[in-house]
């Protein structure tokens, strides 16, 4: 059925997200800015307002939009002060009385008779006193409406008493505007808690925390681990699947297909006969021990990321109890996992479109619940690009239901439109190709598909440096001052970046040439470190996350602008919070093998800068301090000693 038709037209509402299919993201704290392009024929003045409601609101609230006119919008905005869905729209009606007043002022400017104007003007008084709530704001509207219609009174009265300020604000307070139109849809924006938006985060595997290879680590040994990770200023630690490892077709060291009877097997091959993805490897200890390792992360402000990974071994429970989950050859075999030319005998993928669907999904989202009761906010989730669309969104939508603080993080390095899609469907943040990216250009390009402003309302880039499955050929073949760029590019291009352990030890041996799998990978084996061994990056890493938190503009995703170096080698980018006084030049040398120099165009005008007024800027990765003048400044960069700047301007 068609539409009646409306007198305004209000178009280009934004943010608005495949035209309200999905929510964008926003974080706690945040004002909440609306903009949208509303018309109507002919010169009378229109008002708007936002309509919105927030998580656990009984009615619907309203705000003011005001018209820029250089960008022809409306323009309004709300905080949002909690977590979880919000709703809002754009309302907009003919300003009759505004309309009113406009036109008397210009007449009576012009020094025109305004005695039929001001009759127009008592009789929209006395409608907007007919709809009165008040009877008091009914008798003031009545009285004012004959005072403005009584020709015995003088012109200038009259005149007087209908621009009258407490006039105005009786009639907007109380106007139903006939022709009263709202947007064609209500959109929503999903609002997250601060460490959804800014974090550093920390892989570590409890199997490793021990002293001695032939000891199994516990949740214990990875509580007392924790003091020297928060020292180093990390936020969450991450632990890949802590559940009990399968037997069958376990993998030895180095991916090898035989396991010896003390090879603890990859933790991703989930399940034995003592339980599946709602226990623990009884090797780490107790479900106890888990909550008293939550316990202890908390205590120093940490917290503790589990890896949700939808897989399971031959040996999980669910093979028997439900083989209907799985994927069942012809033959009676159930399939094992691929991705050619790798193998994973140790893992059966999930069917999840098999006829029992409802009974699988309800199972995968009851793990997500169990952990939640015991203490675990944030999920690492596992190929979730390899899991079924509709099952993520209803899967996060389930849970965040019941906790809209929980924060998922996508591990998809897959295509473009599907990491994007995943962010959209509801995951936190995500992965990118981040570990790839090396050069300027690669670097500047990534960023510009990934982290453009349309993608930057629901995507959330967290740059990890290094993985357990991604060491990159540039940390293999330069080393500790290659691992230092890395660290600095990750911590400051966003406000979202991890390590994995073993980084900061500058570890960067593959199992052989052109494989970027780590020799000896911790994935099949238990692996001890000396975390204070000559060459570490425990001081960068520690300093750099000092220098994120002290400063709010690296706590942003939407600041990061690149700008002119003459040199590829270095790159130069802003990152600006102008309203904390706190702006930020970040320049770094790509190439770790060798001193780099360049002059760098500073953007003078966006920072206010006079052309001819030297001006300071201070390294905050040294100390030093540095008086330059004008846009273009000469840069030194020796990857031995320092591989780049956080220059912060000193106003």
């Amino acid at each position: 059925m068609r539409r009646p038709p409306a007198p305004l037209v209000i178009e280009c509402v934004r943010p608005e997200l495949d035209a309200g299919r999905y929510p964008v993201k926003r974080v706690v704290g945040d004002a909440f800015e609306v903009r949208a392009d509303i018309l109507k024929d002919g010169h009378d003045l229109l008002s708007a307002r936002i309509r919105y409601t927030g998580p656990g609101d009984a009615e619907w609230r309203t705000v003011p939009m005001h018209y820029e006119q250089n960008a022809d919008q409306w323009i309004g905005g709300f905080k949002v002060d909690r977590t979880g869905r919000w709703v809002y729209t754009v309302e907009a009606w003919t300003d009759r009385f505004g309309t009113w007043r406009s036109e008397l002022q210009k007449k009576v400017g012009a020094g025109q008779d305004v005695s039929s104007e001001l009759l127009e003007g008592a009789e929209l008084v006395d409608a907007v006193a007919r709809r009165a709530r008040f009877g008091d704001v009914r008798n003031a509207l009545r009285a004012a409406a004959l005072h403005i219609r009584d020709s015995y009174v003088p012109g200038a009265e009259r005149v007087a008493a209908a621009l009258d300020g407490q006039l105005h604000t009786m009639l907007e307070d109380n106007y139903s505007p006939l022709d009263l139109t709202a947007y064609v849809r209500e959109l929503e924006v999903w609002v997250d808690r601060e460490r959804a938006a800014f974090a550093g985060w920390y892989e570590l595997f409890p199997r490793s925390q021990t002293t001695d290879p032939r000891r199994h680590g516990t949740f214990l040994s990875t509580a007392a681990a924790l003091p020297r990770i928060a020292a180093l200023g990390f936020d969450v630690v991450y632990l890949p699947p802590i559940h009990p490892v399968g037997i069958s077709a376990r993998k030895g060291p180095n991916n090898s297909l035989a396991a010896g009877p003390d090879d603890p097997g990859s933790p991703w091959a989930i399940g034995n006969e003592a339980g599946g993805h709602t226990a623990v490897d009884p090797r780490l200890g107790t479900l106890a021990d888990f909550d008293a390792l939550v316990a202890a992360a908390a205590e120093l402000d940490l917290e503790i990321a589990l890896d949700y990974a939808l897989q399971c071994s031959p040996d999980h429970p669910w093979l028997k109890a439900h083989p209907e989950w799985f994927f069942v050859r012809p033959d009676g075999t159930i399939k094992y996992a691929e991705n050619p030319p790798k193998k994973y005998q140790d893992i059966y993928p999930l069917n999840f479109w098999c006829d029992d669907r409802d009974g699988l999904w309800n199972a995968c989202r009851d793990i997500l619940l169990f952990w939640i009761g015991h203490g675990v906010r944030t999920f690492r989730v596992d190929n979730p690009h390899t899991k079924p669309f509709a099952f993520w969104e209803w899967v996060i939508n389930e849970v965040h239901a019941r906790h809209p603080d929980v924060v998922f993080l996508a591990e998809a390095f897959t295509r473009p439109r599907t990491m994007k899609l995943l962010a959209k469907l509801g995951f936190t943040q995500s992965y990118t190709y981040f570990t790839w990216k090396n050069t300027a250009s690669e670097l500047r390009s990534w960023w510009a598909e990934m982290h453009n402003p349309a993608a930057l309302e629901y995507m959330r880039g967290n740059l990890f440096a290094n993985t357990p499955d991604i060491l990159h050929e540039y940390l293999q073949t330069h080393g500790r001052p290659a691992f230092r760029v890395r660290l600095m590019l990750a911590a400051t291009m966003s406000p979202l970046y991890g390590i994995y352990n073993g980084f900061e030890l500058n570890e960067n041996v593959p199992v052989r040439a052109g494989s970027e799998e780590y020799l000896d990978s911790e994935k099949y084996q238990i692996r001890v470190r000396d975390w204070d061994a000559p060459g570490n990056l425990n001081g960068d890493i520690a300093l750099l996350n000092a220098i994120r938190r002290d400063n709010r503009a690296l706590q942003r995703m939407d600041n990061l602008t690149f700008r002119d170096s003459e040199n590829p080698q270095i790159l130069f980018f802003t990152k600006m919070a102008p309203g904390w006084r706190n702006d930020l030049l970040v320049i770094v040398n790509l190439d770790p093998s060798r001193a780099q120099e360049t002059v760098v165009t500073v953007p003078l005008a966006e920072l206010g800068l006079d052309p001819d007024t030297p001006y300071i800027v201070e390294d905050l990765i040294t100390g030093a301090r540095y008086s330059w003048r004008g846009a273009r400044n000469y840069v030194r960069l020796d990857p031995n000693l320092q591989p780049g700047h956080i220059l912060r301007l000193q106003r």
